[in-house]
C-alpha cells in the first residue's frame, strides 16, 4: 500500500482592485449572465461568462424546470453555447457567480459534480485548461488555474477503451 497525496493551488483575493481588468469585466458579464437566469423553484441563479483565446465572450445562465432533473447548470450552458458559436475554440478564463433573492452573495461559488466533468472533458477536447474565477456578488473570489484541479480522478474518454 502507497499512501498518495493529491493538492493543488488556488488564490484568495480580497480586493477586487487586484484583478486585472479584463478579470472585473468577465465577472460582471457572468453577473449579467445571473441576471438572465430561469430559477422560479430554487431563486438561486448562476451565471456564467468565458472569455475565449479568441477574445470572444460567451455567456451562460441556470434553466430550471418543474422537473427537476431537466434543468440545467449555468456552465454547461455555456460550454453549449461555445461548442455550437465556436466549435473548437479553447476557453482562457470563466468566471461563475450567483445571485439570491433576499441578500448579496458573498462568498465564492464552484461548478457542481457534473459541471465539473463537464469541464473537464472540455479542457481535454481543445487541449487548453480552463482557468476559473469563483465568485459571490460580494467577499472573497477564488481564482483555480485549471478546472481539472477540481475533480480528482475524472473519468476520461480512455477510460471507455
Amino acid at each position: 500500500m502507497k499512501k498518495e497525496l493529491y493538492q493543488f493551488e488556488f488564490y484568495r483575493v480580497n480586493n477586487r482592485t487586484e484583478l486585472p481588468a479584463e478579470d472585473v469585466d468577465l465577472l460582471v458579464a457572468a453577473n449579467e449572465a445571473a441576471q438572465q437566469a430561469y430559477a422560479p423553484y430554487s431563486n438561486f441563479k448562476v451565471g456564467a461568462a468565458a472569455r475565449l483565446i479568441n477574445g470572444k465572450i460567451v455567456l451562460g445562465s441556470n434553466q430550471e424546470n418543474a422537473s427537476y432533473p431537466v434543468g440545467i447548470c449555468a456552465e454547461r450552458v455555456l460550454l453549449g453555447n461555445i461548442g455550437v458559436q465556436f466549435p473548437g475554440v479553447a476557453i482562457d478564463t470563466m468566471a461563475i457567480t450567483y445571485l439570491l433573492v433576499d441578500r448579496k452573495s458573498d462568498s465564492p461559488v464552484s461548478p457542481c459534480g457534473m459541471c465539473r466533468q463537464a469541464l473537464s472533458e472540455f479542457e481535454s477536447r481543445v487541449n487548453h485548461p480552463v482557468r476559473l474565477l469563483l465568485a459571490g456578488e460580494v467577499g472573497d473570489l477564488l481564482i483555480v488555474k485549471a478546472s481539472i484541479d477540481l475533480l480528482p480522478f475524472v473519468f476520461q474518454r480512455h477510460h471507455l477503451h
